[in-house]
């Protein structure tokens, strides 16, 4: 015989609570009956809290027992509960798969075949421009968290803000292979510095800190991933020149 679930949660016409739609899910996944209640007003929702001592909806209770909230419902089927201060690499993984997928793309579109030297020009080219846009988003909190290792910005603060933009201008030339002028400087400076600040911070000075390569509210941690970031621009910048005349015909071509 399967268990009922009563949940009571947020439906006002201002807000429907996207806890509790999850909530809900969840429950009906679990194969539980459902009896879904709306608190409809704000009086409703203050005296539902008032009278079971909780500070939020949704509320589950299973067999008359209260559950608690939506991470609350989670813990009691035994699923993992997502730690939002816990550092993780999901977002630049996510980002470098994006470029990748991009890239191989464009290759495809462009030569028939998803393997080449332009696929590989592209990834980095597209990687560099998704990254200037994590900063982008908020480049003031992209420059609070910068300043806590890059070594140009603590001696030359408008640096902090001047990057993202340098970063995404590097990016967007090269996916055009236009300026090569003016990409490749921009590039193999920002990355050489790059690079020598992350490597003194967590492998000389043994920091533990939040890497700003994808935004400054990113729980990346500070190493292999930023390092990486300005390597690449260091690789993408060389590469640029050093290549072959056969293939100097920019990314974009």
């Amino acid at each position: 015989m399967s268990q009922t679930a009563i949940i009571y949660r947020m439906v006002t016409p201002e807000h429907t609570c996207p806890w509790g739609l999850r909530a809900v899910d969840l429950l009906k996944r679990k194969g539980l009956k459902v009896q879904d209640h709306h608190l409809t007003t704000r009086a409703e929702i203050d005296a539902f809290k008032a009278e079971h001592g909780v500070q939020t909806t949704p509320q589950t209770f299973i067999d008359g027992k209260r559950v608690g909230g939506y991470d609350d419902l989670r813990r009691h089927f035994g699923l993992r509960v997502k730690d939002k201060k816990a550092l993780t690499y999901t977002p630049v993984i996510a980002l470098f798969g994006m470029a990748a997928a991009m890239a191989l793309a464009a290759s495809w579109a462009v030569y028939g075949n998803v393997l080449t030297v332009a696929a590989a020009e592209w990834f980095i080219a597209f990687a560099m421009s998704l990254l200037a846009l994590q900063k982008l988003k908020d480049v003031d909190g992209f420059a609070s968290m910068f300043l806590n290792y890059d070594l140009l910005a603590q001696r030359w603060v408008p640096y902090a803000f001047i990057y993202p933009f340098a970063e995404a201008l590097a990016g967007v030339l090269m996916i055009a292979g236009a300026l090569m002028w003016l990409s490749v400087p921009v590039a193999l400076f920002i990355g050489t510095i790059g690079a020598v600040s992350v490597f003194k911070a967590v492998y000389i000075d043994k920091r533990e800190l939040k890497c700003a390569c994808v935004g400054g509210d990113s729980n990346v941690p500070l190493g292999f991933v930023s390092l990486t970031e300005n390597l690449m621009m260091v690789g993408m910048a060389i590469w640029m020149v050093l290549k072959p005349a056969s293939m100097a015909v920019g990314v974009g071509h």
